[in-house]
């Protein structure tokens, strides 16, 4: 399977890995067809994403969609980061063979749940 390189820097080096203890807002997302799971944490202040963090349980791709989607996401708006779509994820990383385009679904559904959880508590 060819990756990109940006796609095999964020699988070997990935960014904002862990957690938050004290989270704003997490979503968690899991994809049953090949098991991968990944976890968002989100601290927002007025309005936006100051921290995130996430852990996933997944093949490259959905290591390397989870650490990109969370550097396009850090400093965004709620609403930025909720427009946010699997195929914004995959052209950040040049693309990603299609047999694996449902590992950016995760991270990007991921997201949006950790939105929607600080706002229902906000």
């Amino acid at each position: 399977m060819d990756y990109s390189e940006k796609v095999l820097d964020h699988f070997a080096n990935p960014r904002n890995i862990g957690e938050i203890s004290d989270a704003d807002g997490v979503g968690t997302v899991g994809n049953p067809a090949c098991g991968d799971m990944t976890t968002v944490y989100i601290r927002v202040k007025d309005g936006r994403i100051t921290d995130i963090k996430f852990k996933t349980f997944g093949c490259a791709a959905a290591i390397a969609t989870a650490s990109m989607t969370t550097e396009l996401a850090l400093g965004k708006t709620l609403d930025e980061a909720l427009a946010m779509s699997r195929n914004d994820v995959a052209d950040a990383l040049d693309g990603l063979p299609p047999v694996k385009m449902h590992c950016s679904n995760l991270a990007a559904d991921a997201l949006h749940a950790a939105i929607e959880e600080y706002l229902a508590k906000s």
